[in-house]
């Protein structure tokens, strides 16, 4: 019991000493994932608004974005930083990024898209809407809310996998977890303070898409 008060101590005197670094890291890593999370939402949302429609192209999308899910992320980004342009650092790891979290938003855009009523849909064609009228006006703000869930879920996702980009140098939480050295006294702290941060940061940004979903989302649709 002595042994795991002593423990509790020392890693609360280990935050004491390094919480503002700390707090630092989870800012790198919140703006690293805000930004592969809008370029994910933007390439997700226009390939899912392209090809909902059409089956073949459907299809050939989920595939592809849902292989980039299978690739180990150390593979991945291994591979990136061999590109000339990208290297390490934060450009490898905001590419590694956005492609993981494109899946979530692409199917959650198309099954949007999809499950909008058809009836709706043709009734505002008949009051003489155009296309691109009725995708903005009718079939987006009604697919919105399956929309932000799947930019809810790739957001999650990101967090997690961020902290593996300080395995080439990447900025945020993962550069305690990886800079660690393994069997000092230390250790441990790094890697607990590391996990712990990427933890609250979820929670966080969890959060925040609760308030989103509700101020975005009429009270119809919810």
């Amino acid at each position: 019991m002595s042994d795991d008060v002593s423990w509790y101590s020392s890693f609360w005197t280990y935050l004491q000493l390094i919480w503002q670094d700390l707090i630092q890291l989870a800012i790198d890593h919140a703006i690293l994932v805000i930004i592969s999370v809008l370029i994910a939402t933007v390439i997700g949302v226009g390939l899912g608004v392209l090809t909902y429609r059409t089956e073949r192209p459907r299809e050939l999308v989920l595939a592809v974005t849902g292989t980039f899910l299978t690739i180990p992320s150390l593979a991945l980004f291994t591979l990136l930083i061999q590109v000339p342009l990208l290297g390490l650092g934060a450009k490898s790891v905001v590419v590694a990024l956005v492609m993981y979290g494109l899946l979530p938003i692409v199917r959650n855009t198309i099954v949007g898209l999809r499950e909008v009523d058809p009836a709706i849909v043709e009734s505002a064609q008949g009051m003489g809407m155009g296309r691109a009228a009725r995708l903005w006006r009718i079939e987006l703000p009604l697919a919105w809310p399956v929309v932000l869930t799947g930019v809810r879920v790739a957001t999650l996702l990101l967090i997690g996998i961020a902290a593996i980009g300080a395995y080439i140098n990447g900025p945020g939480l993962g550069e305690p977890i990886f800079g660690a050295s393994i069997g000092s006294a230390a250790a441990l702290n790094d890697v607990l303070s590391g996990t712990l941060g990427v933890i609250v940061l979820a929670i966080l940004f969890d959060l925040v898409y609760v308030v989103i979903s509700r101020l975005t989302t009429s009270k119809g649709i919810r």
